[in-house]
């Protein structure tokens, strides 16, 4: 696979979100607790990344880490659901296929208050990891039918940790899909060159949350506010030259549904719905529809 170090060239497609505006916003939230690798749940090793490097040796059970995924649907979820109605943003839901098997309540619920709910694959893993085609095709239709019988949609858009596989985006445009947001590098939508049908909704791991979780990254709720205003003001000065842009907001129920971290996600959502006249705030599908129908294959 040959990588595009040149997307648009500094020349953007001449495209306005819906209600006429020049800048969108997704947020995101990962539902993926219950779905990460853990021996307890017969995986052969458990997830080591949480509020702190798991110490437990590789091939045990770690229910201390089980513990801290599981705040996320048992805690988490109800005060970053009710926050999202107290804002009124709609938000995409990617998530796993396990999770929503295992806490069907929580993803249904989120359904019910309007959000999108997308594919983040069976398991919180990348997608990298599989061997064929066969098996990751499994994969993702164990995890439309689990989103299905929780919430009663389809997913129409993907995600995984990490990397997609060499055939990923064979499989979804096989599929139906209307949109993969394993890409990391614009500002805005673009066709995948090898599948003109399929849009790629890009992704962003800076105003992401997991930044509490890494070193040099977010200490303070404060400090993702401001980091998340910062790009909204740069993004939204090029839309007003003329520059359509979007901005991915991405956020996890075990991180900021934490009650020091929750003033991060809540302030993130006053800071947009104070914007909400200048902006486009909506799911992923409403954006990648509202890309496709301007920009054709």
């Amino acid at each position: 696979m040959s990588r595009d170090l040149h997307g648009y060239g500094g020349v953007w497609p001449d495209i306005r979100w819906p209600g006429g505006h020049r800048c969108a916003v997704s947020v995101v939230l990962n539902y993926e607790e219950g779905a990460e690798m853990q021996v307890g749940d017969g995986d052969p090793w458990s997830e080591p990344m949480g509020e702190v490097l798991s110490v437990v040796p590789a091939g045990r059970r770690d229910p201390g880490q089980e513990q801290i995924f599981a705040y996320g649907p048992r805690a988490g979820l109800w005060r970053m659901a009710q926050a999202l109605r107290d804002h009124a943003i709609p938000a995409t839901i990617f998530a796993c296929g396990r999770a929503a098997e295992r806490a069907p309540h929580g993803l249904a619920q989120l359904a019910r208050d309007g959000h999108e709910i997308a594919s983040h694959g069976w398991l919180w893993r990348p997608h990298a990891d599989y061997d064929s085609p066969a098996a990751e095709e499994t994969a993702l239709a164990r995890t439309e039918d689990a989103i299905h019988a929780a919430t009663g949609q389809r997913p129409v858009g993907f995600f995984c940790r990490g990397a997609e596989s060499p055939w990923t985006r064979d499989l979804l445009a096989r599929r139906g899909y209307l949109y993969a947001s394993n890409g990391f590098d614009d500002d805005l939508p673009y066709r995948d060159a090898g599948h003109p049908g399929l849009v790629v909704v890009p992704y962003a791991l800076d105003s992401n949350d997991m930044k509490f979780f890494h070193p040099n990254g977010f200490v303070r709720a404060s400090d993702m506010i401001d980091y998340v205003s910062d790009a909204l003001d740069v993004l939204m000065a090029e839309g007003r030259a003329g520059q359509p842009r979007l901005l991915n907001i991405g956020f996890h129920l075990r991180i900021c549904g934490r009650p020091g971290r929750f003033p991060a996600f809540s302030g993130v959502l006053a800071a947009l719905a104070q914007r909400r006249e200048q902006l486009f705030i909506g799911t992923r599908a409403q954006i990648a529809h509202s890309f496709a129908a301007q920009v054709r294959a």
